[in-house]
């Protein structure tokens, strides 16, 4: 794991300077504190932040082949690396090291761009081909590893983090004004876009290939597979045993290392069962880390703690206060570059710090439910739907329209019952699938909430906030399980590897997906959808393959997804202390929000009108991403404006 960034100026005549690749660098050494190293050729300069893994002695970067024509600087782990060195030395290539690293630079001698389609692993490169003049940046299948660029007339970067692009010279953070609307409604980008304007992210499972002279050349090198047949002829028995010997024979590959390893355990079944067949292919006790809350309501300690004392794991806890949490936000902020999407981000973050006490590397059960169907909003889904259709046979519009506005006004219902109700066919009318799923299960803000929300000159076009997620949904295809998982699997899922990715990072540990291994989602994705759920269940193949693994108790519990007492704490004074940091004249002066509508929606939710916590977090952390890149007021003040109504800086979290 570590960080890597770059710049290629199109003028050959114009030489990078080293200061800019150091500056560019130090922004990211959190990713890589081990070691650094540069490439310098003329117009050409890449570098490196290295935490070493694998090959701690020889393992250097930037590598570069035999003769000293191609150079990669690269950022992962290739898991089928041995398998492929042997390959590639039967073919005559010549080895320096023992590093997964050096075995790129050769697959690309012998099959150039299509080099990708080998590599098995998680991985963000870039190769500078001397003799063709041409760089080569690829991103891993499923986005796992983040990559960014940047260019203009005369200039490529590339890094990443958005964070070493704004240290280059000439590089100002601005605000992509556009991306505000989809913001408000998912918390995140789910296209190319950033936040930044001029800032790309590019796509999982693509290259770009970039000439000198400035030619840009995005393309995909793949794409998940066309999903199952339900008429297959396969019986449910072989998929669940097709699966669990495909996810030990993935999690066996994820244990290479030359540095200790351990495993985040939530104490839900994927980290479980992660935990499980670690233990199983170790044949000893291996180290695992959980984290909680002060609020024993919102915290899964007790469950982690049942597994490990069933896999007889040596274990560690760490358990976060609500002063801890806010001290640490506007620092993860920084860390993630963007807006954080969800709380649990937080949590994260302290746990990898615990970890780090201990191990380099963490597996983690990251990607299960995107593949195998494990979020309720599925089945829930499929029944909303099929109850929709009768519903909307057997009574006409306008009782649909006066139980609509019964379920968002009413008085009588409680903010919690009304919020339930809004999830259901009867609030929400199966003709709009944007309203049907989108704004149902992702959106904080949709686009008719947006209106009254945001200043005439933010008001985004129709349409323009599901753009991005609406075009991955429309090229899926098969039954509609089918089409939930290929659209979170394209967005949900790439936002959740970029939180996972920086949060591990900030605290120098490499976090690995087993559940992501691409020939393990591509087995996924065949699967007959009628075989992924089981009620309003999910992960019903995953389930069957570790019974042998797990207490019943842990492998059929409800599922907690990860929860932060962020409802709770807004029932308090922090809510006074958010909506004043929102309502200041700074913030307001940003002319994005309009004053009357923030207060209207700081009044319901503290008379419990209508609960609004995740529309309070979504405002919340726009206004502290602004104040740490856009304004480049330190973290310790912004953290003090949230947890002192003067404003006083509070003591890091560090």
């Amino acid at each position: 794991m570590c960080g890597i960034c770059g710049v290629i100026s199109f003028d050959s005549k114009l030489p990078v300077e080293r200061r800019w690749l150091e500056a560019m660098g130090q922004q990211i050494v959190h990713r890589g504190p081990d070691d650094a190293g540069f490439y310098l050729s003329g117009n050409v300069g890449l570098a490196i932040r290295r935490l070493s893994i694998i090959d701690l002695r020889t393992g250097q970067q930037p590598i570069s082949n035999e003769e000293g024509t191609v150079w990669l600087v690269y950022n992962g782990e290739i898991y089928n690396h041995e398998e492929l060195r042997g390959n590639l030395e039967e073919r005559g290539h010549q080895y320096r090291s023992r590093s997964d690293t050096e075995t790129i630079v050769h697959l690309y001698e012998e099959y150039g761009r299509d080099s990708v389609q080998h590599l098995r692993g998680m991985f963000a490169f870039a190769l500078w081909d001397a003799r063709k003049r041409r760089l080569l940046v690829a991103r891993d299948r499923l986005g796992i590893k983040p990559l960014y660029y940047w260019r203009n007339g005369g200039t490529f970067l590339f890094g990443s983090e958005i964070k070493a692009l704004l240290a280059y010279p000439g590089v100002r953070a601005e605000l992509n004004r556009a991306a505000i609307s989809e913001y408000l409604a998912f918390g995140y980008l789910s296209g190319t876009e950033t936040l930044f304007a001029g800032v790309h992210k590019l796509p999982p499972g693509h290259t770009l290939e970039l000439e000198e002279g400035g030619e840009v050349r995005i393309e995909p090198y793949w794409d998940l597979p066309l999903p199952a047949d339900s008429s297959t002829r396969h019986p449910k028995s072989y998929y669940i045993r097709s699966y669990r010997g495909q996810l030990e024979e993935v999690v066996a590959s994820h244990l290479m290392s030359d540095v200790p390893l351990g495993v985040f355990l939530s104490g839900g079944i994927d980290s479980s069962a992660v935990a499980a067949l670690m233990t199983k292919i170790r044949r000893g006790p291996i180290e695992t880390f959980s984290v909680g809350y002060e609020e024993a309501c919102d915290s899964e300690l007790p469950y982690a703690k049942g597994v490990a004392a069933h896999l007889g794991s040596t274990h560690h806890e760490v358990r976060v206060s609500r002063q801890e949490f806010f001290n640490a936000l506007p620092k993860l902020v920084w860390h993630e570059d963007e807006p954080i999407a969800w709380p649990s981000s937080v949590a994260l973050y302290f746990v990898a710090r615990l970890a780090r006490r201990y191990v380099t590397v963490v597996l983690t059960g990251e990607g299960s439910d995107e593949t195998l169907a494990g979020y309720s909003r599925y089945p829930w889904t499929l029944w909303n739907t099929r109850a929709d259709r009768l519903y909307r046979r057997l009574s006409p519009p306008g009782l649909r329209r006066r139980v609509r506005r019964l379920v968002a006004d009413s008085r009588f219902l409680s903010a919690g019952l009304r919020r339930k109700l809004q999830h259901t066919f009867l609030a929400r009318g199966g003709n709009s699938w944007v309203s049907f799923y989108f704004d149902n299960f992702y959106s904080a803000f949709s686009e008719p909430e947006q209106i009254n929300l945001l200043a005439d000159e933010f008001r985004p076009d129709p349409g323009t906030a599901y753009r991005n997620v609406l075009a991955f949904w429309e090229k899926s295809s098969g039954e509609l399980i089918s089409r939930l998982l290929y659209t979170d699997i394209k967005t949900y899922l790439v936002e959740l590897l970029m939180k996972q990715d920086n949060m591990s990072m900030a605290a120098s540990i490499e976090s690995r997906v087993p559940f992501l291994d691409h020939r393990l989602v591509e087995f996924a994705a065949g699967i007959p959808p009628h075989f992924q759920t089981r009620g309003l269940a999910g992960k019903s193949i995953l389930k069957s393959a570790v019974r042998d693994l797990l207490p019943k108790g842990i492998i059929y519990r409800r599922k907690m997804g990860f929860p932060t007492p962020w409802r709770t704490w807004l029932a308090g004074t922090q809510l006074d202390l958010i909506e004043r940091f929102l309502l200041e004249p700074r913030s307001l002066g940003r002319g994005i929000f309009k004053k009357d509508a923030l207060r209207r929606l700081f009044s319901e939710h503290r008379t419990r009108f209508r609960d609004h916590h995740d529309r309070v977090w979504r405002l919340l952390n726009l206004e502290i991403w602004h104040r740490v890149f856009l304004d480049v007021e330190s973290t310790d003040q912004v953290a003090g404006r949230l947890s002192h109504p003067s404003g006083a800086p509070v003591l890091s979290s560090d």
